[in-house]
């Protein structure tokens, strides 16, 4: 059986574990790895219209900054060790876009880090984890 794994990437130790943990799984299902990175994104209503291009400017800044500093070496090492992969680099809200990820490319399963956020930590300011698990459209697996 082979699929897609969707993995959410940031860069971190915990994301670098759950991409290793998605590389084992689908290897052995001779899978595809959909590394998605995403960058958190407000949308302000209230701009000017100058305010809003220049927004937009630097919005294509940052994906492509992360492009280069977050994905392309990855990217290289997965495909020099034979696996297949795509990349995704969207904004929003982490979960939100990782489940529309995952159903776009009709993932078997979602696996991020966990970011070893405090328990306070994540009652007070919510969790990635804690979201994805309860809205994700597939399975998702949380790597400590």
């Amino acid at each position: 059986m082979s699929g897609k794994f969707v993995v959410g990437y940031d860069g971190s130790v915990s994301a670098r574990r759950a991409l290793e943990f998605a590389v084992d799984r689908a290897r052995a299902q001779n899978g595809t790895i959909v590394l998605t990175h995403v960058l958190e994104w407000s949308p302000y209503s209230f701009l000017t219209p100058t305010e809003l291009e220049e927004r937009h400017k630097r919005r294509k800044e940052e994906l492509t900054r992360a492009e280069e500093a977050i994905m392309t070496t990855v990217v290289a090492e997965l495909k020099d060790a034979g696996m297949t992969v795509e990349t995704e680099i969207r904004y929003g809200n982490t979960p939100e876009i990782l489940g529309r990820v995952a159903k776009e490319h009709n993932a078997v399963q979602i696996i991020i880090g966990r970011d070893g956020q405090s328990a306070i930590g994540a009652r007070v300011f919510g969790s990635v984890a804690g979201a994805l698990v309860q809205t994700a459209p597939v399975p998702c697996t949380i790597v400590p």
